[in-house]
């Protein structure tokens, strides 16, 4: 008898965060611990702004997100976008996008979250989110997200 072992989904949370063990950090691994939890393969990697991102092409989904400063996206990874290699290795990917900002919803989403978008070719957005800072420490909201992005990839 031959068996049909299938691996599992492939998910990377990309990344960017001023402070170590801070909100933004603690809300990636809460949505590292539900997409795991909802039985996919997990990594998550802060990104740098020259850095080399062809480990990326690896991964089924990628969930990317970094807080609001100054009324940018965080510049490692919106510098990661434009300046390195990201960019391309993000072509056709599904992709989950969130911001944590202090700024009223309506205004994120007309500000913050074009910021990621206008850098991605090409891409299969599953769920964008923004986040204000309390919701980054409600483990409710890091369900609820992760929610959004499973049902819309199983409809991939």
């Amino acid at each position: 008898m031959t068996r049909n072992i299938t691996r599992p989904t492939r998910a990377i949370i990309l990344y960017d965060s001023k402070s170590s063990g801070g909100s933004t950090d603690r809300f990636i691994d809460a949505v590292g611990k539900n997409l795991a939890e909802s039985g996919l393969y997990v990594e998550k990697a802060r990104c740098k702004e020259n850095g080399d991102f062809s480990f990326v092409e690896e991964f089924d989904l990628v969930v990317m997100g970094a807080p609001i400063y100054y009324l940018l996206v965080s510049s490692q990874l919106f510098g990661a976008l434009s300046r390195s290699n990201l960019k391309q290795v993000l072509k056709g990917k599904k992709i989950a996008l969130f911001v944590a900002c202090g700024s009223p919803e309506p205004m994120a989403h007309l500000l913050y979250l074009p910021q990621l978008k206008m850098n991605l070719e090409n891409p299969v957005i599953l769920a964008e989110r923004v986040f204000s800072t309390d919701q980054l420490n409600d483990p409710a909201a890091a369900a609820d997200f992760v929610g959004q992005i499973i049902t819309a990839y199983e409809r991939t």
